[in-house]
């Protein structure tokens, strides 16, 4: 059976010595010149760390993964180069369980997850903004205070009818109706740029279903390592510093100053593909690509070990189980986890007679491509 690739010395994942101690050689640099970013983090915000739920949720899924020596010189590669990964193959070959399984090796906190739909724009990943609710909420400000208004007119409203005048977008000059902080809140991508003591992981996830613009938005944001909010710049002379949250905790309250966030160093951001479409070569060029491809028997056994505690070589029933899944996904994919499932359906006791046990593998073996899927 294939073993484990020896860690080489300058691998950060899944390399030698602790997670701290690799974790500091990834926060110390050198970065490359032109990746090297000056943000300040807020002294007072303390982003999740290596305990509770999310962690928990975190660790789980990324410390089972089996990476080969490849994945490995890959991934570390985008790492020392402060650099995109995007991970292309298949479904269910493992692209988003990589991201997990970076941050549970180096202790870098739960994965930010940002999922990709064909209606998503580059704000949803920055930040999120309700205007809506914070004019409703000036409007009954005004209706709880007679006589705020000289003319009977609501001040929001007025306001509102003065917007070609220098107002904000939701209708609201600077300064007016509620402190806007309550209404705005960062996203996974604006999140994992906040400046902060370590790099965050963030998963984009299925980057090839975007609207055909979101890549080529993204690559501003890739080479400043940082972007501007409009609605705080907007009011940064009157607010210079903005508490708001994150994508973490709602109520988080990370200081923003001069309606800016700047990373201190680069996140580490995955970005997953099942190849459903090119991406533009500007897109390209700015990120480290790695593709995987179906594992085969030799990896699916140390997964297997690794996921459920079993040895496929010791055992000729589960042997068959994998060449079972093998010889089904020669006629469609199938993901590694439907693998998993099988068998630990046989560990439960699933089946007894040997009729049925191809019953229960069509069950949990159906096809995601191909004729039968």
């Amino acid at each position: 059976m294939e073993e484990e690739a020896v860690a080489k010395d300058w691998w950060l994942y899944h390399g030698t010595g602790e997670a701290a101690e690799r974790r500091s050689r990834l926060a110390a640099g050198p970065p490359p010149p032109w990746r090297d970013f000056t943000g300040t983090p807020d002294p007072e915000y303390a982003p999740p760390g290596c305990e509770g739920p999310a962690w928990e949720r975190t660790w789980r899924r990324g410390d089972g993964y089996v990476p080969d020596e490849p994945e490995k010189d890959v991934v570390n590669t985008a790492l020392l180069l402060r650099r995109p990964l995007l991970i292309t193959g298949k479904p269910g070959v493992g692209k988003s369980t990589l991201a997990y399984s970076i941050a549970s090796d180096l202790d870098l906190g739960p994965v930010l997850h940002w999922p990709i739909t064909s209606r998503t724009v580059l704000r949803d990943g920055l930040y999120l903004y309700d205007a809506i609710g914070r004019l409703q909420e000036a409007g009954l400000e005004q209706l709880r205070t007679p006589g705020a208004a000289a003319d009977g007119q609501p001040t929001a409203g007025r306001a509102a009818g003065q917007a070609a005048d220098g107002a904000a977008p939701d209708g609201l000059p600077a300064g007016a109706g509620p402190s806007i902080s309550r209404y705005l809140r960062l996203g996974p991508l604006g999140t994992a740029l906040l400046p902060q003591d370590r790099p965050r992981v963030l998963l984009v996830d299925e980057i090839d279903k975007s609207d055909i613009d979101l890549p080529g938005d993204l690559l501003t944001v890739f080479e400043d390592g940082g972007f501007a909010i409009p609605e705080l710049a907007r009011l940064a002379k009157e607010e210079p510093t903005v508490a708001i949250g994150t994508d973490d905790d709602p109520d988080a309250a990370v200081r923003i100053t001069q309606g800016r966030v700047q990373c201190r160093y680069f996140p580490v951001i995955v970005l997953t593909s099942n190849g459903e479409r090119d991406f533009p070569p500007a897109f390209l060029r700015r990120c480290v690509r790695l593709h995987l491809d179906a594992p085969g028997p030799d990896k699916l056994a140390r997964i297997v070990r690794r996921r459920l505690g079993v040895d496929i070589e010791l055992n000729d029933e589960y042997q068959e189980i994998v060449r079972s899944f093998l010889e089904r996904a020669a006629d469609g994919d199938l993901a590694t986890d439907q693998l998993l499932n099988a068998i630990q359906l046989r560990l439960a006791g699933a089946w007894s007679a040997p009729g049925d046990r191809d019953r229960f593998l069509a069950t949990v073996m159906h096809h995601l491509t191909g004729p039968s899927a």
